[in-house]
């Protein structure tokens, strides 16, 4: 065919033309040895020109059937970009199945010009010329290619040969051999394993694969199509044919790489270079989603220089060759439902390769993923109680796979306002120092802005789902059931307060009807979170047993929009307290104390930005609500009634409790024993359990190690496990007496609470 496309085009031109194959690049069939005209082409006196030639096999137009036919259809036949020449033939009959691409041709001279510049040999040597000459026509062919199919198999080729041969790679294996008084060919070995136990290895065939088998999986447990802005794909295609793209999504099930990668394949995106932890490459599954995008890091490498070297060097070409790459800003699944802090290794990387000119921009894509339920929210549950996490492998595989045989409705995804790395740390500085930290090291001021910056747009547009706001309505009411117009009731003033402040949601919540709010507890009471007494009367519901944990998640996963309300009606009854002199000064060092209290529990913005979130929180309820600040304890009060709804007692107070379990463990702590953390949250379970037996907690959630990990942090920052320290003794007590004086205003909301549902205030 392409000899026959040759003879059409050149042969009445009186071009003298010779047909030199090279070896092919797609999948593993390749002719490693190079055709010797090649170099004997080369190495001529003259200057001919050099068109690199290529059939492209399409794919049917249409695909019918189901996703697992399809998948079916591609396992049997194999694929059909790529045929084996029996089927070549076959396709070759059908014109709208095959067609020749040229790519851009180059001169002998030229391509010798840009192999030395590369770091080639002097210019009489031809040895490794041939080798690079056949790498650029077979990179060329892919561009060409491209065009024709479009960019959702955009995938590199010779990475491995690209990044080896690189002088400042090289340069960084011999600076780093004289640092460690290695020899210079074992650190390049060492280099070389690293980067093929790292590096993805795409293939158009198992992208196809992987993505049908995503749709297969998927639809088992959730609806037929995933719920997106399509528009909103769209803006983000266009911005990265300018720029490489990062897609940072909230990661809260084992789903969520999957429905994104499956979301950007159905709308024509490339996959993403997706960084999985090393504990994820098990067989089969490792050397599928390799295939597919994913490229593995180890958990930790902080004592390994050349580790480190491979990786960033890794990243820089990735940036530089404009690919999107994705991972998980939290490091790890949310185990509380909650966004978790930021990790910032491999985001330092990207800023870096940013700052040394790999690429005049880089875009980060905040991205939300949300599911009415999910699965893996039992495992999270059983952690929190201090079970140990099971560890990844085929048999959990398979165990994840059957989990999906229930419904857990829908799965949503959200894409978040993108963030300029150009524009928010202003020029690139080659120059500037590093900014790649350890998993222990602290980053640079800009990085930590940045991540955060990220997850708080993540957060905003995590789209609220039917089943957090029953969650939040029941996980209100503490134990007691509710009938469904009590729920309802409940859900009155939460649906309100949404609805002003314009929050995000799933699309129609229809929890106004009793119809709405019956299908939700419904589904709920399908996969055990909610129980249903229906007995009497009329059906009455409540949080199942053990299953407080499970319904807080659902809860937590936005729960960010309710904090600054809550926080506010604490602080404004601290101002409102007698005693008080200057109330608006108290109600801003109130506010600015609880934020400090919680930072290491949700994401504030900057103490300015915060003051103005709290003042239009405010004013949603009361609009003159600072004159009553300076007016007294009377008037303040009435504020804080005006509220609706009420959100400390079901917001704050559950993570308040956990915090007070650790505070009381520690202020029984030898001052100058230093800590050991797995006994000491040991403890903390004892003591979180005997509160609760003795009603000290009124809700099992707070009995959860991930509060109390959280709370020491907290209580490291804040100096408390400080051995020695003449003062340690005071200072948490003074800890523990902040956390029960916050709770009491908790419980006053709480007060307020029953107050209205026995109509005494309105």
């Amino acid at each position: 065919m392409l000899e026959q496309w040759i003879a059409e085009h050149y042969d009445q031109s009186g071009i003298v033309w010779q047909a030199i194959a090279i070896p092919p690049s797609r999948r593993g069939r390749r002719r490693r040895t190079l055709d010797p005209r090649l170099e004997a082409c080369l190495a001529t006196d003259e200057d001919p020109l050099l068109m690199p030639l290529r059939v492209v096999w399409l794919a049917p137009r249409e695909h019918v059937g189901s996703a697992r036919r399809r998948l079916l259809r591609l396992l049997v036949l194999g694929d059909p970009r790529d045929p084996g020449r029996l089927r070549q033939r076959w396709l070759a009959r059908e014109p709208d199945r095959c067609r020749v691409v040229a790519a851009e041709a180059a001169s002998a001279g030229e391509l010798r010009a840009r192999w030395r510049t590369a770091g080639g040999l002097a210019g009489a040597e031809t040895t490794g010329l041939a080798e690079f000459v056949a790498r650029q026509a077979a990179l060329a062919l892919e561009r060409a290619e491209r065009r024709v199919r479009g960019l959702r198999y955009k995938v590199p080729r010779f990475v491995h040969e690209d990044i080896l041969a690189r002088p400042a790679f090289r340069g960084g294996i011999a600076r780093l051999a004289a640092q460690l008084g290695r020899p210079e060919p074992a650190v390049l070995r060492d280099a070389q394993r690293y980067l093929r136990e790292i590096a993805a290895t795409h293939s158009p065939y198992v992208i196809d694969l992987v993505a049908l088998a995503i749709r297969t999986l998927y639809t088992r447990a959730y609806g037929e199509a995933l719920e997106y802005d399509r528009r909103g794909l769209e803006r983000i295609y266009a911005l990265a044919q300018r720029n490489p793209v990062v897609f940072l999504p909230s990661h809260k099930s084992n789903l969520d790489h999957l429905v994104l990668q499956y979301a950007l394949h159905e709308n024509g995106h490339p996959p993403n270079h997706t960084a999985g932890g090393i504990n994820m490459n098990f067989f089969p599954v490792g050397p599928l989603v390799r295939r597919s995008g994913v490229f593995f890091i180890r958990r930790t490498f902080k004592d390994n220089p050349v580790y480190k070297l491979v990786l960033g060097h890794y990243v820089d070409y990735l940036i530089e060759k404009r690919f999107s790459l994705e991972w998980y800003l939290e490091g790890g699944r949310s185990r509380s439902g909650k966004l978790l802090p930021p990790r910032f290794g491999l985001l330092a990387n990207v800023v870096d390769a940013w700052r040394r000119g790999k690429a005049e921009d880089v875009i980060l894509i905040p991205v939300a993923i949300a599911y009415d339920q999910i699965q893996d929210v039992g495992a999270y549950t059983a952690e929190q109680r201090g079970a140990t996490k099971e560890r990844e492998s085929f048999g959990w595989f398979v165990g994840v796979v059957r989990g999906l045989r229930r419904r857990f409705g829908d799965v949503h995804i959200r894409f978040g306002e993108p963030i300029s790395l150009a524009a928010m740390l202003g020029p690139a500085d080659p120059q500037a120092e590093p900014s790649t930290v350890g998993e222990e090291d602290e980053p640079q001021l800009a990085i930590q802005k940045l991540a955060f910056e990220t997850s708080v747009r993540i957060n905003a547009v995590t789209p609220i789902t039917p089943t957090s706001l029953v969650a939040l309505a029941l996980l209100g009411r503490g134990d007691r059931a509710c009938s469904v117009p009590e729920i309802r009731f409940a859900l009155h003033n939460l649906l309100d307060y949404v609805q002003r402040r314009q929050l995000p949601t799933t699309g129609e919540l229809a929890l106004d009807t009793a119809g709405g709010v019956r299908r939700t507890l419904d589904q709920l009471v399908e996969n055990g979170v909610v129980t249903c007494y229906a007995e009497g009367p009329e059906p009455v519901y409540a949080v199942g047993p053990d299953q407080h944990l499970t319904a807080a998640y659902y809860r937590n996963t936005v729960i960010h929009f309710f904090v600054n309300a809550a926080i506010a009606e604490l602080a404004l009854l601290h101002a409102a307290e007698e005693g008080r002199t200057d109330r608006r000064a108290e109600f801003w060092a109130e506010a600015l104390r609880l934020r400090d209290l919680l930072k290491f529990e949700f994401f504030f913005a900057e103490k300015e930005r915060f003051r103005a979130e709290l003042w239009e929180e405010i004013a949603l309820h009361d609009p003159k609500w600072q004159a009553a600040l300076v007016s007294g304890p009377a008037a303040i009060q009435a504020v804080v009634r005006g509220f609706r709804p009420f959100n400390a007692h079901r917001v704050l107070r559950p993570f308040l409790h956990g915090y007070q379990v650790v505070g009381d463990t520690l202020v029984r702590e030898r001052r100058e024993a230093p800590l050991d953390q797995t006994a000491f949250l040991q403890r903390c379970q004892a003591l979180g359990t005997q509160y609760r037996l003795q009603r000290r907690i009124l809700s099992p959630e707070s009995v959860s190690r991930v509060l109390f990990e959280t709370a020491l942090k907290l209580a490291r920052n804040r100096g408390l496990l400080d051995v020695g320290r003449p003062d340690l003794a005071e200072r948490r007590q003074a800890f523990a007496a902040e956390i029960r004086d916050a709770i009491r205003r908790c419980d006053a909301i709480e007060v307020l609470v029953h107050s209205r549902l026995a109509g005494l205030i309105p």
